[in-house]
């Protein structure tokens, strides 16, 4: 998609009014276009089946005055149980998991049904006409709205049942994990120009490595970086011969004034032309008031940080759902583990173009579990937890250099558990545990 079209779209696709507009806007249509068949083929009413279409004006403006004041009452419904809905995942889970909640795609299309359908009654009710001189009812219309009404009743009750299923543990993780994984397989900067040949990495470290000569690029506003134009930056690189650093790692927060890129002339030239900085760079960035899974697998990840962190809250103390996402966690890193990562100096096939900023495996490691580690303290049944999710990343390592930050890991978290438990029993339970696994992340 377009970097421009994207940037459009994402606030779009998680908002709650995008979706209902547009089927507001169907049921206009459908209204106009149902009307309009009833009057030319049949302004009298005369249709076939006669228990279907002949009914009369007082009854079709009856039937459909109680299908718009229906839909609105259970439209208003819908609203407050997602309203509820919302509250919940906010204050039990974490304010971040709002967004997959906001951007499912049955929410938008219940509310959406419930408000069409009324505005679809309410317009063919004001069709009708029961004067002698110009009677007029259109049959077609209400059939549909009758239909429309009763599948209401089925789009209700999938609803409730999707809003319950939605706000289970088991559920929200899953989905959170999915999404990132998605981004796991598409991992950051994989399509960002080509990954330089071994023989060009060597000049092109030491090229970087320079401190003079870089120029800065700032941002004029606030906000998190979400998307960065991977196509328009190595163009644009291309196009002044020269190299961008990324500053600052996608999803980090950038304030007014801050560093963005740091851009030199290319190895091939002397210097580039500056004409065009910083205002033609920034038209390549895209920041936001929120963080975004889009290029940025270490969101999923915090994501599931922050439900761990949550249950393990004084507030909500619910240990089984702090495990519950250890437990996708572990598959998530586990994930990272096999995964080849992408090298941070980019180019066109030619030349160096792009210095990236991307976390390495070590940073996702730390990021998935140093947090949970400190909130854990005193809690045995979440620190043997963290041990086995440690020893099921380890058991997917195929790197040998990626088992001491595991191993760093475990011997924090024994120490944290001989600190904090209360009584030998548990310490003893966490010891035999890591004496267990600890040839998973020895290697």
């Amino acid at each position: 998609m377009n970097f421009r079209l994207r940037q459009l779209w994402q606030p779009l696709r998680e908002s709650l009014w995008f979706v209902p507009l547009l089927m507001v806007l169907a049921a206009l249509g459908l209204a106009y276009g149902l009307v309009r068949y009833d009057q030319a083929s049949s302004a009298s009413g005369t249709r076939p089946l006669p228990l279907l279409f002949g009914i009369d004006a007082g009854g079709a403006g009856g039937m459909l005055n109680a299908i718009s004041g229906s839909m609105l009452t259970v439209a208003a419904l819908t609203f407050s149980l997602l309203l509820a809905a919302i509250a919940q995942v906010s204050n039990q889970y974490s304010p971040r998991a709002l967004r997959n909640f906001m951007r499912d795609g049955v929410n938008q299309f219940t509310m959406g049904y419930f408000v069409s359908v009324f505005t679809f009654g309410l317009l063919v009710q004001g069709t009708i006409r029961s004067g002698r001189a110009d009677k007029f009812v259109p049959t077609t219309a209400v059939l549909v709205g009758l239909l429309l009404a009763l599948g209401g009743v089925g789009a209700l009750i999938f609803f409730i049942h999707h809003v319950a299923e939605s706000l289970q543990t088991g559920t929200l993780v899953r989905r959170i994990m999915a999404e990132t994984e998605a981004e796991i397989d598409q991992l950051f900067p994989l399509h960002f120009g080509q990954e330089l040949h071994p023989e060009a990495r060597a000049a092109a470290e030491t090229f970087v490595a320079a401190p003079a000569g870089w120029q800065p690029v700032v941002a004029t506003g606030a906000g998190y970086l979400q998307y960065l134009d991977r196509p328009g930056l190595l163009a644009w690189t291309v196009r002044h011969g020269t190299v961008l650093r990324l500053e600052v790692h996608t999803g980090d927060f950038v304030g007014t004034g801050q560093r963005l890129f740091s851009v030199r002339a290319g190895m091939e030239r002397a210097a580039p032309d500056r004409a065009d900085w910083p205002a033609d760079l920034l038209r390549y960035v895209g920041l936001g008031p929120h963080r975004n899974p889009a290029q940025d697998a270490a969101f999923g990840v915090q994501q599931l940080v922050d439900i761990a962190l949550k249950a393990l809250s004084p507030a909500v103390n619910d240990t089984t759902t702090a495990i519950m996402a250890l437990d996708y966690l572990g598959e998530l890193v586990g994930r990272l583990a096999r995964r080849e990562f992408p090298g941070a100096l980019r180019g066109d096939g030619q030349h160096l173009r792009v210095l990236v900023r991307a976390y390495s495996f070590e940073d996702y490691v730390r990021l998935a579990f140093d947090l949970v580690r400190e909130n854990a303290r005193g809690n045995p049944a979440v620190q043997r937890r963290l041990l086995r999710a440690l020893a099921l990343v380890a058991s997917q390592v195929r790197d040998p250099a990626r088992r001491p930050v595991l191993r760093e890991q475990a011997a924090l978290l024994l120490a944290c558990a001989q600190a904090s438990l209360g009584t030998d029993y548990e310490r003893r339970e966490v010891q035999t545990l890591y004496d267990e696994l600890s040839p998973a992340w020895a290697g």
